[in-house]
C-alpha cells in the first residue's frame, strides 16, 4: 500500500512522481508563469465586475422603481453559467486574455451585484431621516451611511464572487488562451503527464484558498468589523 502511494500504479503517479513533476515545472518557470497569468486574468476581470457592480447595484437598490424595471433582466441572464459564454467570447473578442477576462467578468458581475441591490434596499430609513437632520450631502449619505450599511454585504459577496472567477478562469484557459493554469491541465492531459495535472490541480487549490484568506481580511475594515459584531 505505501509503496502504491510513494510509486503510483498504472493509471496514477505516486507521490514521488508528482514531487518530480512539481520540481520540474517550478525549476523550468512554468509554474510561476502559468500561475501569473492565471492571477492577472482573475485580478483584472473581479475588479472590472466589481467596479461596475457595486455602484450600479447600490443605484438600483435605492432606486427601487428603477430596479423593478431592471429586475427581469437581471434575472434573465444570471441563471446563465458564465462558461456559456465562451463560444461569443471567441467569437466577440478571437483568442487571449480578452475572452477569458469576459467570462470572468461575467461569472462575478451578477453575484456582487444582485447581493448589493438587496443590501441597499434593506438600509433602514431612519438612517437617512437622521442624514437629513444632519444636511447631509448625497456624498455624505454615500460614504457615512450607504456604504458603511452595505458593505458587510458587499464584503460577502466579493468572497464569493473571486470564488466563483477562480474555478471559472481554469475552464476558460483550458479553451481560449494559451498559457495559465487551465492551459496547463490541458497541455499536460494530451501529453499523458498525469503528475503535471495533479501538480496544476494542487496548484489552483493553494491559490484558491490563499485569495480566500485575503478576502476575509477585508473584514477587519472598522465599519465591517463592527457589523459582524453586532450580528
Amino acid at each position: 500500500m505505501l509503496s502504491s502511494i510513494l510509486n503510483g500504479t498504472d493509471n496514477l503517479p505516486g507521490v514521488v512522481q508528482i514531487g518530480k513533476a512539481c520540481f520540474e515545472l517550478f525549476s523550468d518557470g512554468t509554474l510561476l508563469r502559468y500561475s501569473v497569468a492565471s492571477l492577472f486574468r482573475v485580478t483584472v476581470g473581479f475588479y472590472l465586475a466589481a467596479l461596475l457592480a457595486i455602484p450600479l447595484g447600490i443605484y438600483l437598490g435605492r432606486r427601487k422603481r428603477i430596479g423593478q424595471w431592471v429586475n427581469p433582466i437581471i434575472q434573465f441572464l444570471r441563471p446563465v453559467s458564465p462558461l456559456a459564454w465562451i463560444p461569443f467570447a471567441m467569437i466577440w473578442f478571437g483568442i487571449g486574455d480578452r475572452p477569458a477576462l469576459f467570462i470572468i467578468f461575467m461569472a462575478s458581475f451578477f453575484p456582487i451585484l444582485l447581493t448589493t441591490i438587496s443590501a441597499a434596499a434593506m438600509i433602514p430609513n431612519m438612517y437617512f431621516q437622521v442624514a437629513a437632520n444632519l444636511q447631509f450631502k448625497m456624498w455624505e449619505n454615500l460614504c457615512y451611511v450607504i456604504l458603511p450599511a452595505t458593505m458587510p454585504s458587499i464584503v460577502l459577496a466579493l468572497r464569493v464572487a473571486l470564488g466563483i472567477a477562480w474555478m471559472v478562469v481554469v475552464a476558460a484557459e483550458m479553451i481560449a488562451v494559451k498559457s495559465g493554469l487551465g492551459f496547463l491541465i490541458v497541455d499536460a492531459r494530451n501529453a499523458l503527464r498525469i503528475d503535471y495535472v495533479i501538480v496544476a490541480i494542487m496548484i489552483i487549490g493553494g491559490i484558491g484558498l490563499l485569495l480566500d484568506h485575503t478576502m476575509t481580511q477585508l473584514e477587519r475594515i472598522g465599519s465591517v468589523r463592527w457589523r459582524f459584531e453586532q450580528n
